[in-house]
């Protein structure tokens, strides 16, 4: 899955290539995609080059290279609701919270819905539909609120046992404390699956994969809208 904001750019910039043989500069990618600022360029051209969608060349300068392009886009040139994640080698210890469904099985459970898929590495578009629903053991969340499904794309929650494919279970809150793993929404566009850390006015969001960087923004521009309960994992 992409965001609208990704989309454009990634289409922008082919787009300049096939027309000029070169990409755009941060400041034509600023303007063409009405940006305050050249930070939200980065954002998003790292977002498109650790999905695997671009590669920067090292050493040279406004080196931009597309990879390759969402399957829909190529086709219709509307991106699919997909985001590019790796699965890890072998999977690693799971957290005390997650537990197995077999397919079909429904005793002692209740459906809750399934509202699309959020990325374990990137930002991706913030979630507000109902993609269909799955089957939760009661045990899990009775007595405790609202809640949601999500589908884990990407890596970057390996080490907390969070793999790719992974259906994790979100209790809907707007708070969390240190050390949570919750789904927080990055100035209202983009949702990720993260630890959350509180850094006096400063809200750092940590990966569990030494591969990806802690990113850490201005209280203001976080919001939680849920902590993860659990998880199910098919096999």
């Amino acid at each position: 899955m992409l965001t609208r904001k990704q989309l454009e750019l990634l289409d922008f910039i082919r787009l300049r290539l096939e027309e000029d043989g070169v990409p755009p500069s941060f400041d034509e990618m600023k303007d063409a995609l009405d940006l305050k600022s050249k930070s939200g360029i980065h954002r998003l051209i790292t977002a498109l080059e650790e999905r695997g969608f671009i590669r920067r060349l090292a050493h040279r300068a406004r080196a931009l290279e597309i990879v390759k392009l969402p399957e829909a886009m190529e086709k219709t040139g509307f991106t699919p609701r997909l985001v590019q994640g790796s699965r890890p080698a072998a999977p690693p210890p799971r957290p005390a919270a997650a537990f197995d469904i077999e397919p079909g099985s429904a005793a002692n459970a209740m459906e809750i819905p399934l509202m699309g898929r959020i990325a374990a590495g990137v930002p991706i578009e913030a979630i507000a539909h109902v993609s269909h629903h799955v089957t939760v053991p009661n045990s899990l969340i009775s007595g405790r609120g609202s809640h949601y499904a999500l589908e884990v794309k990407g890596d970057s929650m390996i080490d907390a046992g969070i793999n790719d494919g992974d259906i994790v279970i979100i209790q809907e809150q707007q708070d969390a404390n240190n050390g949570d793993i919750v789904v927080a929404l990055v100035e209202d566009a983009e949702a990720t699956l993260k630890r959350f850390r509180r850094r006096g006015n400063m809200i750092a969001l940590e990966a569990a994969n030494p591969a990806y960087e802690t990113r850490v923004f201005p209280g203001h521009m976080v919001k939680v809208q849920g902590k993860l309960v659990g998880l199910i994992r098919s096999y």
